[in-house]
């Protein structure tokens, strides 16, 4: 009896190991396939980061925040509901880091527009509303 208790025993210890090292191939084989979809990803640093509004709807004063890892020639632009550009509220070249651009939004009718963040190899938007 006690050496078939030891047997079991044994039998489950290598169970065990091996589900566990499948389990670590498996994870290996997932970092690697990662690591090789991953190649043709462009670089972080060539894009600028484009953040929503604080206060949706807006009024008045608005603030635009978007960031960048190198400075770079952006436009910000206001686009209405059908995706026509209104109002380009910003163009030159931005600095390192965090950008905040002001707009009053007072020349615009209350309603749902877009804003753009436009680079020369990026076109970010976000929905805002304005009730003045």
């Amino acid at each position: 009896m006690m050496k078939l208790a030891l047997l079991n025993f044994s039998n489950v210890i290598i169970a065990i190991l091996c589900v566990s090292l499948a389990v670590l191939v498996l994870i290996i084989a997932y970092r690697k396939l990662l690591q090789y979809m991953g190649k043709g990803v462009p670089p972080k640093e060539d894009y600028c980061v484009l953040y929503s509004l604080e206060e949706n709807p807006s009024k008045a004063q608005m603030e635009f925040y978007f960031t960048a890892e190198k400075p770079k020639e952006v436009a910000l632009q206001i686009l209405d509901e059908n995706y026509i550009l209104t109002k380009e509220i910003y163009r030159q070249e931005c600095t390192i880091g965090g950008n905040i651009i002001r707009f009053d939004s007072t020349s615009l009718p209350n309603g749902n527009y877009f804003f753009s963040l436009v680079t020369e190899n990026q076109k970010t938007m976000k929905k805002m509303a304005i009730a003045n």
